[in-house]
């Protein structure tokens, strides 16, 4: 799990003000689409000035309490997904998620509080758990900042939804409706916070990266992720994307799954363990095959790789694959028999990455802290603030 981290920057001055303003970020180690978030806003908010504190909300749970939330969840993926995708249906339930919501307001609520000093402008949360916690101190006064949450998936469930958090920022309109309809309050649509380094692939960025990673420099790539625990199908997936189109030689990131690592060595097929430099692995691809929907589509989309959705995970995989599906971002094969044309039109295509979908995420933080004039010399803002209204 995640502790404290505090970037050692050179930070600029700010006229009038002997100590910049503090923003604290709170995320969970839960995967890694949240933590990935969390640590490309604390590169950015840091960027304009401020000092950033980020926490692992699994941190902030007393004893090991975090250990076990996480190694329950990693569990019921692992060996029984059914179980998580009823414990997902059931937490749509509003008596359910207030249970919830009181149960770790409960745990982590004092740590969370000393978490906040008093100097502190921006609160946002990564994680859906975290803002129930900090919605529900923020109605009973324990907190005067605002309160935004940054929602990383691409669906909206009930469980992101906490009335008393002041805001929440979606990648897309499409999370964005979903959002407002579970009663998500002052929605906005972002430009996803993407690590710099995904970067659209050229010709000779291609080259470099098959040459890069020892794989052929002609032929077809698929590029196949389960996220940091190489969850679900993946070695079904293989023997159907190669089954399917037989010009694809399949590429498996298995994250930190070595035992699915390793059986795919025994079965000749290319597996790699967790993967710093993905960006480069996502040029040398064709393809991204994806069965979760979180960061790494993104990520995809931002390289210019076009991305296919099949043998979705339960719960959240399946809700992100619609969701995904509907935006146009990435179809989604729900059957063997979709995935052949759907692999031909990804390969065929020249993907292009779209322009920003929203407003910029930063810009809008330190708009809402009273810090807007920090914003002139921020790199890569794309959007103006005058447009905020039009991008909701």
């Amino acid at each position: 799990m995640g502790r404290l981290i505090r970037l050692p920057l050179q930070r600029r001055t700010i006229p009038g003000q002997t100590t910049p303003p503090r923003a604290v970020i709170v995320s969970a180690s839960v995967g890694a689409g949240h933590d990935a978030v969390a640590k490309e806003l604390e590169c950015r908010l840091a960027e304009a000035g401020l000092i950033v504190d980020r926490y692992d909300f699994l941190d902030l749970l007393p004893g090991p309490a975090g250990r076990i939330f996480v190694g329950t969840y990693h569990t019921m993926l692992e060996r029984a997904p059914w179980t998580w995708k009823a414990l997902y249906g059931g937490m749509d339930n509003q008596r359910m998620m207030n249970g919830q919501a009181m149960l770790f307001s409960w745990l982590a609520g004092r740590a969370m509080r000393r978490a906040l000093p008093d100097d502190t402008r921006i609160v946002v949360s990564t994680y859906p758990l975290a803002s129930q916690v900090l919605g529900r101190m923020r109605k009973r006064g324990k907190i005067t900042q605002r309160v935004h949450t940054y929602l990383t998936d691409f669906s909206v469930h009930r469980l992101w939804a906490s009335p008393d958090v002041d805001s929440h920022l979606a990648v897309h309109t499409v999370p964005a409706e979903q959002a407002e309809h579970v009663a998500c309050q002052d929605v906005h649509v972002v430009t996803p916070l993407v690590d710099r380094r995904f970067t659209p692939v050229t010709k000779a960025s291609r080259a470099a990266a098959r040459q890069r990673w020892g794989l052929p420099h002609d032929g077809k790539i698929a590029l196949l992720v389960g996220g940091s625990w190489g969850a679900g199908e993946l070695e079904h997936t293989v023997a159907d994307v190669e089954a399917a189109d037989p010009r694809l030689t399949c590429v498996v990131v298995c994250g930190r799954n070595e035992v699915l690592r390793q059986r795919l060595l025994a079965a000749g097929v290319t597996a790699l363990g967790w993967v710093d430099d993905m960006p480069s692995l996502m040029h040398a691809a064709d393809v991204l095959v994806q069965n979760a929907g979180g960061i790494t589509v993104l990520e995809a989309v931002a390289s210019g790789l076009p991305v296919v959705t099949y043998r979705s995970i339960p719960g959240h995989g399946l809700t992100n694959a619609a969701a995904l599906d509907q935006s146009g971002i990435a179809p989604w094969a729900r059957t063997h028999a979709e995935l052949a044309p759907l692999l031909d039109r990804a390969i065929r295509s020249d993907s292009a990455v779209p322009a920003p979908w929203g407003v910029d995420a930063v810009e809008l933080l330190l708009e809402t802290a009273g810090l807007a004039h920090l914003t002139a010399e921020l790199p890569g803002v794309v959007v103006p603030l005058a447009s905020m209204e039009n991008a909701r």
